[in-house]
């Protein structure tokens, strides 16, 4: 460690400095990754442990007491409201317009909710333009592990959308959809 503290890190230094500073590395994100642990009772990725889930949602202005994985990828214009919880692995693609996710939602690991889709660009050869609209999450919604929202769909407030499905139509409030594609299951009726 008194190494550490007297030299500079130089990508041409030796490679025995550079162990060095790789030794005092790993035993810095063992520390970090025991009080993690101790304070979740959570294993997480190097990005997770040198961020706050709550930092990361607040550093792209999105509501408050909304957190976001360090590992989420958040490309355009993407605007979360607030209480929000977005899972490790997601792609918030406000890249072909505006995507908007309410308050009180879970975006399970995995999700992947989409403003554009490149098709007929590719089919075309690129003679076609990208294929672009707004994506609405409402208030309240759950949508469950692994799921695809396609773009210019809109899901309704407190709608539950099941684990692996594939959203491309919208969905109304209040309903549970699940599938590839997502269909929207009956009402239960009351005996």
């Amino acid at each position: 460690m008194g190494f550490l503290m007297h030299s500079k890190l130089d990508p041409g230094m030796s490679d025995h400095n550079l162990d060095q500073w790789l030794a005092f590395a790993r035993e810095f994100l063992r520390a970090l990754a025991v009080r993690k642990r101790n304070q979740f009772d959570r294993r997480v990725s190097i990005g997770d442990l040198l961020t706050e889930r709550d930092d990361n949602a607040a550093a792209y202005g999105f509501g408050e007491g909304s957190t976001m994985y360090d590992n989420v990828l958040v490309l355009g214009r993407v605007k979360v409201g607030r209480n929000t919880w977005i899972g490790p692995g997601c792609i918030l693609d406000g890249s072909g317009g505006d995507l908007q996710i309410g308050d009180w939602c879970s975006i399970s690991a995995g999700v992947q909710i989409y403003t554009h889709h490149t098709v007929n660009r590719s089919v075309s050869l690129g003679r076609d333009p990208i294929d672009c609209a707004p994506t609405w999450i409402g208030n309240g919604v759950y949508i469950g592990p692994n799921s695809v929202i396609q773009m210019g769909t809109t899901v309704g407030d407190r709608a539950i959308i099941g684990a692996n499905s594939f959203v491309n139509r919208d969905i109304p409030t209040g309903a549970k959809a699940f599938g590839c594609p997502a269909r929207v299951q009956p009402a239960s009726k009351a005996t």
